[in-house]
């Protein structure tokens, strides 16, 4: 029994997300997170019933600007990492330009078969295809004030 065997029996296609929201701003962090579990199937294999157990060991993020990363962690959204917004983390990407990006996450997993008489480590990494998700990057600029919108409505940039 290889990894190969269990192809049939891949696990369904990570979603990814961006924070904040899908979207992002040239030029500062954008936080990506995959919702990547432990995934068990059914079915038969040889004609003998089967239970394969899929555990997620690996993440290849595709950010749709030519640049990738691979980790051994799905992410985590700032607030969990106990991290302000557009701050860096193990899985962020920064985006230099901005535009609509098609990013994903590949999910690498390792493999038991259970023929019912307990667990089985299969050797080797099954990988399944992550969802592409359009991710939209916006281009901020701030300006510089001699006084607020609510002192001067019809001062600049107001």
């Amino acid at each position: 029994m290889t990894i190969s065997d269990l192809v049939q029996f891949t696990p369904e296609a990570t979603v990814l997300a961006a924070e904040p929201g899908n979207v992002g701003v040239a030029g500062m962090p954008t936080n990506f997170a995959a919702a990547a579990s432990v995934q068990t199937r059914t079915g038969s294999l040889f004609g003998v019933p089967v239970v394969v157990r899929f555990t997620p060991v690996g993440y290849d993020y595709t950010f749709g600007d030519g640049e990738s990363a691979t980790t051994t962690t799905a992410g985590q959204t700032w607030e969990a990492l106990g991290q302000a917004p557009f701050t860096p983390t193990p899985t962020s990407h920064t985006y230099r330009q901005r535009g609509t990006y098609p990013a994903r996450v590949d999910t690498r997993y390792t493999a038991e078969i259970d023929l019912g008489t307990g667990w089985i480590p299969v050797s080797g990494q099954l990988t399944s295809r992550g969802l592409t998700v359009a991710i939209r990057i916006f281009e901020a600029r701030t300006a510089l004030v001699a006084h607020t919108c609510d002192e001067d409505p019809d001062g600049s940039g107001c």
